[in-house]
């Protein structure tokens, strides 16, 4: 039961960070480091692969899958949090949370792997 719970989470963390990225887009063009190109465009491609990935973790066929791209998603997102970091936490007038909370969202990241780990089978 508490890993049947754990999936429709993690299915509706995905599903719902995939749309706020449409709903809310200033926040992440704030965050994504300027020597990527296109933040318009990484925006997009990010929301995108959360909410089919989200949507792909509900069909037991498609659920190993979806695991393994949420981790090298998860992954890729890395540097975001590593800039952040280097920003002091502060992207812009819209984005500006303390060091420790932008430390925070890094160490997060292994555990957001292992969450998506577990569900792979």
């Amino acid at each position: 039961m508490l890993k049947k719970i754990s999936l429709i989470l993690l299915i509706l963390l995905y599903v719902g960070a995939g749309v706020n990225h449409f709903w809310h887009p200033d926040f992440y063009y704030s965050i994504i480091p300027p020597y990527l190109p296109n933040p318009y465009l990484i925006n997009i491609a990010a929301g995108t692969s959360e909410i089919i990935l989200g949507i792909l973790l509900i069909f037991l066929t498609t659920r190993k899958v979806a695991v393994f791209l949420i981790i090298a998603m998860l992954i890729a997102f890395i540097p975001v949090h590593i800039y952040m970091i280097q920003k002091n936490g502060c992207m812009d007038k819209l984005v500006c949370i303390s060091l420790l909370q932008a430390w925070l969202r890094l160490a997060l990241q292994p555990v957001l792997i292992l969450w998506a780990w577990w569900h792979r089978k």
